[in-house]
């Protein structure tokens, strides 16, 4: 069983969208009940808060199913939790330091660095560009799933 968390800065765009996105890609390869797939924020800002509209839109756009949730700040029973800790953008390193202090098993990873590229997925709710976030995210996600079910990760 492998524990994946996706991290962004509130938990209201990228970080639920790379969950459903990751869920669907899991269902449709039959590897739902090997992965645990959840998201979480860096950031307290929209604790408590569902995913934001717009998000909805474009995952429902795409045909990616998705359920109520609440947004929620990662905590250190997280990195002791999970295998595999994905971070949108550089900056949510930084924010996850103030929680995590550290990373001595090298869990915290970029998104896009699965796919072999350092570019970080450019934050939604500033760009209002929901569709290049979407894009990105579903390329990261294909490389993980991909990494994990060749045994890399």
């Amino acid at each position: 069983m492998k524990k994946v968390l996706f991290l962004c800065h509130g938990n209201i765009c990228r970080s639920p969208m790379a969950e459903f996105v990751m869920k669907k890609l899991a269902a449709e390869a039959g590897d739902e009940d090997t992965l645990v797939i959840e998201s979480a924020a860096t950031s307290r800002e929209e604790i408590g808060n569902d995913m934001y509209p717009p998000a909805q839109r474009c995952l429902r756009s795409h045909g990616v199913p998705f359920t109520h949730r609440r947004a929620r700040q990662v905590t250190q029973e997280d990195y002791d939790d999970y295998d595999l800790i994905v971070i949108m953008e550089e900056y949510n390193r930084r924010n996850l330091r103030g929680v995590l202090r550290e990373d001595p098993e090298g869990k915290v990873r970029t998104l896009l660095s699965f796919a072999g590229s350092d570019r970080d997925v450019v934050d939604p709710w500033y760009t209002n560009d929901f569709e290049t976030a979407y894009e990105d995210i579903l390329e990261g996600c294909e490389a993980i799933l991909e990494q994990i079910q060749k045994g890399i990760l």
